[in-house]
C-alpha cells in the first residue's frame, strides 16, 4: 500500500471540495476501496473520510417513498421494517450480497460505486482499459466466465457487481448528489451508470468533486417483488445472473411488470421492451419467452460466458412463474 494523506470531513461541501482534488478518494465503509488499495489497483493520494456526516438515516419522503442516506449501512437498510414490508426486492437483494460482516460496514453510497470484480481489473500485471485506459482488455480472449453479454464494447466486457443497484433500478430509484459549490442534483439511477464504450474507466455520471448524499425511492409499485440471484455458491459470490422483478398479476394475466438484471452488463440492465411484452399478457411460457427474447436482443457471449444466455432465459422464466403464481 502506498502512502496517502487522511482527513475527516465535517460537512458535505468540505467533503466534495476535498474529493475534487486529483488523486483524492472518498472513504466510508471501505469494503471495496481498501482491498483495491492493498492490490495497488487504487493508489489515492488523499482519503476523505465522510463517516461523521449526518447521512446515516432512512426517512419517510413526502410522496410516500423513502429517502436513504448515503451512509446507511447495508445490514441496517435490509432490516428496516419499511424496506422489508414495502420494498422487499431491495431487502432481498441486499441480503444476497457479500457477507454479514461486510454488510455491517458497507454503505448505500459505496455499494452503488463499487468497482467491477473482473479478474484482470484486479491484477495489475494484466492489461485492463478500466484500470489503465488504452492498455487493452485481457478478458476478451481470457477467462471470461463472469463477464458481460450485453452492452459490451471492444474496450471492456466487465459487469457491475452490485445486487442493491439492480433492485433500485427496478424500483426507479434516484441518486442525490452535492458538488463542491454546495449545489445538489437528482439523477435517475437509469441515467447514473454508463456503458463502457471507449471510456470504460468512466463508470457513472458523477463529476469530480461530486459525492452521493442519498438515494430516494418512490412509493412502492403494486405487485409481487422477487430478487433471484444465480451464483457459483450460496454466499459471498457475485451474480452470474440476477433478476429483480416486480409483477402485478391476477387470474393468469399480467397487469404490469418491472424487470432489472445483474451479472449481464456493465450496469444494472433494464429492458422496457421486455416489460411491455408482459403487460396485459397471459402468464404462460409463450409470454415469458417473448420477454426473454427482448432482454437478450443483441446479447453476445465471449466463449466462457456463452452459458449466460440460456441461464438468463431459465432464470427469468422461473422468476415470472413465481411472481404470477397467485
Amino acid at each position: 500500500m502506498k502512502a496517502f494523506s487522511y482527513q475527516r470531513a465535517d460537512s458535505t461541501a468540505l467533503a466534495a471540495a476535498a474529493a475534487a482534488k486529483p488523486g483524492a478518494k472518498i472513504i466510508a465503509g471501505g469494503t471495496n476501496l481498501l482491498d483495491l488499495m492493498k492490490l495497488q489497483v487504487e493508489t489515492p493520494s488523499d482519503l476523505v473520510d465522510i463517516n461523521r456526516l449526518p447521512l446515516d438515516k432512512t426517512e419517510e419522503a413526502a410522496d410516500g417513498g423513502l429517502r436513504i442516506g448515503a451512509l446507511v449501512r447495508n445490514s441496517d437498510l435490509a432490516a428496516d421494517p419499511r424496506v422489508r414490508q414495502r420494498y422487499g426486492v431491495l431487502s432481498r437483494a441486499l441480503l444476497a450480497g457479500a457477507s454479514a460482516q461486510l454488510r455491517n460496514k458497507a454503505t448505500t453510497g459505496g455499494n452503488l460505486l463499487q468497482r467491477t470484480r473482473c479478474y484482470y481489473f484486479y491484477d495489475i500485471t494484466k492489461p485492463c482499459n478500466k484500470r489503465s485506459p488504452g492498455s487493452g482488455c485481457a478478458a476478451l480472449a481470457g477467462f471470461n466466465r463472469i463477464h458481460a453479454i450485453l452492452g459490451t464494447s471492444e474496450y471492456c466486457i466487465a459487469t457491475h457487481p452490485s445486487d442493491m443497484a439492480v433492485a433500485m433500478q427496478a424500483l426507479d430509484a434516484k441518486v442525490e448528489t452535492v458538488n463542491r459549490q454546495g449545489e445538489t442534483k437528482v439523477t435517475p439511477i437509469a441515467d447514473f451508470y454508463r456503458l463502457p464504450g471507449n471510456t470504460p474507466q468512466i463508470e457513472t455520471s458523477l463529476k469530480p468533486g461530486e459525492i452521493i448524499t442519498a438515494v430516494t425511492l418512490p412509493p412502492p409499485p403494486p405487485g409481487v417483488q422477487v430478487y433471484r440471484k444465480v451464483r457459483d455458491r450460496a454466499s459471498y459470490a457475485f451474480a452470474l445472473v440476477s433478476v429483480a422483478a416486480i409483477v402485478d398479476s391476477a387470474r393468469g394475466r399480467i397487469r404490469t411488470a418491472r424487470l432489472a438484471f445483474g451479472g449481464l452488463a456493465h450496469r444494472p440492465w433494464r429492458v422496457m421492451q421486455a416489460e411491455q411484452r408482459l403487460v396485459n399478457a397471459a402468464a404462460d411460457a409463450t409470454t415469458f419467452n417473448a420477454a426473454a427474447d427482448a432482454v437478450l436482443e443483441g446479447a453476445r457471449g465471449f466463449g466462457g460466458n456463452d452459458f449466460k444466455m440460456p441461464l438468463t432465459r431459465r432464470t427469468l422464466h422461473s422468476v415470472l412463474t413465481e411472481t404470477t403464481r397467485t
